[in-house]
């Protein structure tokens, strides 16, 4: 059973903020219309307390849902993502004519918020300016593996994508293997589970995790490094970067798509 909260908002920048705050606390799935955005939580973890204080001042309507086919959601309203000529991200069962250079496959088990389209684009756009050939990569919050297994095609060699949600850990490994980048290490845990070093970091999660890791990070780059980082608003721009050039990173490029940002900052 989930409940489902029913937002009358118009497009724009507050539903992209609604989406984001909402997923920070347990909202895992949301779905648009024109005129409405419903986000849908485990009954069992809904707190109207907590709704409330995160929409202070908002109308909503509530309803109990059943148990739904997140999947089959997905399948039903999901389009390809497209970084003209570059990248194109798409499932197994689009049948789309591709015409960029590299070509990602998968098949997730969750939903997605539509805010998280942009990021995954964003991140995409950032890593066509890094060189990948022979680096090692890690892939922070690697959701379906999508990052790290473009970065395997782009000639990374040893990488490592971390989830806390066991089965993002598993679609990870079918989809790195549906695109036949197996030899991709996908494991359950955390940021302070990660040892060793490396050239690239990819962090495609939101704006609390990555202030909270944002020290640890620097430490597992080595100096030169890159660090690429997304799931964050425009307003947060000033207090990331801030955050990370007080960690020791430099020289940050900001990209923006429909209110969201993807930052790429070097470790010094």
């Amino acid at each position: 059973m989930h409940t489902r909260v029913t937002f009358e908002i118009a497009e724009g920048d507050e539903r992209d903020v609604l989406v984001a705050t909402l997923a920070e606390v347990g909202y895992e799935g949301f779905e648009e219309t024109d005129t409405a955005l419903h986000a849908y939580i485990p009954a069992a973890d809904f707190d109207k307390e907590t709704l409330d204080a995160l929409t202070t001042g908002m109308a909503y309507v509530l309803e109990d849902i059943e148990q739904r086919n997140w999947n089959a959601e997905w399948e039903a309203g999901i389009e390809p993502v497209v970084v003209a000529g570059f990248c194109t991200v798409r499932a197994h069962f689009h049948e789309v004519a591709t015409d960029t250079p590299y070509e990602v496959i998968i098949t997730p088990k969750m939903s997605f918020g539509t805010g998280h389209h942009a990021t995954t684009r964003l991140v995409i756009g950032a890593m066509r300016a890094v060189d990948f050939g022979g680096k090692r990569v890690f892939d922070f919050g690697t959701g379906t593996g999508v990052l790290a297994i473009l970065a395997a095609k782009l000639g990374a060699t040893d990488l490592l994508g971390i989830d806390i949600d066991e089965w993002a850990v598993e679609n990870a490994i079918e989809n790195a293997g549906r695109n036949n980048c197996a030899h991709i290490a996908m494991k359950l845990g955390v940021l302070d589970d990660v040892t060793g070093e490396y050239d690239v970091i990819l962090a495609n999660i939101n704006r609390h995790i990555l202030l909270a890791g944002m020290a640890r990070m620097h430490q597992l780059l080595v100096p030169g490094g890159v660090l690429i980082m997304s799931g964050l608003l425009t307003d947060d721009a000033p207090m990331v970067v801030t955050s990370a050039r007080n960690a020791g990173f430099a020289d940050e490029q900001i990209t923006t798509e429909n209110g969201w940002i993807a930052i790429r900052m070097q470790r010094l």
